[in-house]
C-alpha cells in the first residue's frame, strides 16, 4: 500500500511541482514539464513491479512514437490563445487536434509496419 502512495504523491508531485514553478518562471516550468519525468517513472515503477525489460523496451518505442501525434497541440493552443480566444475554447480545440492526430498516426503507423 506504501508502494503505491508513493507513486501516486511523487508523479502527483511533479505536476504540482511544474505548475508552482511555471507561476514563476514559464520558461523553467516548460523545461521540467518537456523533460520525460513520467515516463521515466513509468518505466522505474514497471521494473520495479515486473523486472521484464521488454515491457520497458514496448514502453519506451511506443511513447516515442505516440508523442508524436501530441506535438501540433503544443502549437495549436497558443495560436488560439494569441487570437483571443479563451483558454477552455483553446485547450478543447487543441485536443481535438491532437485527438485527431493520433486517429490519423496510428494507421498511419500500422502501414510501416510500427504496431504499438
Amino acid at each position: 500500500m506504501w508502494y503505491y502512495a508513493v507513486k501516486v504523491l511523487l508523479s502527483a508531485g511533479i505536476i504540482v511541482a511544474v505548475a508552482e514553478v511555471a507561476k514563476v518562471n514559464a520558461t523553467l516550468g516548460a523545461l521540467i514539464k518537456s523533460l520525460p519525468l513520467i515516463s521515466i517513472l513509468a518505466m522505474i515503477w514497471l521494473y520495479v513491479d515486473t523486472q521484464d525489460t521488454g515491457k520497458i523496451a514496448e514502453l519506451s518505442t511506443g511513447t516515442f512514437w505516440l508523442v508524436l501525434p501530441t506535438l501540433p497541440m503544443f502549437l495549436v493552443l497558443p495560436a488560439l490563445l494569441k487570437h483571443g480566444l479563451g483558454f477552455y475554447p483553446s485547450l478543447a480545440i487543441s485536443i481535438a487536434v491532437m485527438a485527431l492526430c493520433y486517429a490519423a498516426a496510428m494507421p498511419l503507423l500500422a502501414r510501416f509496419g510500427i504496431t504499438i
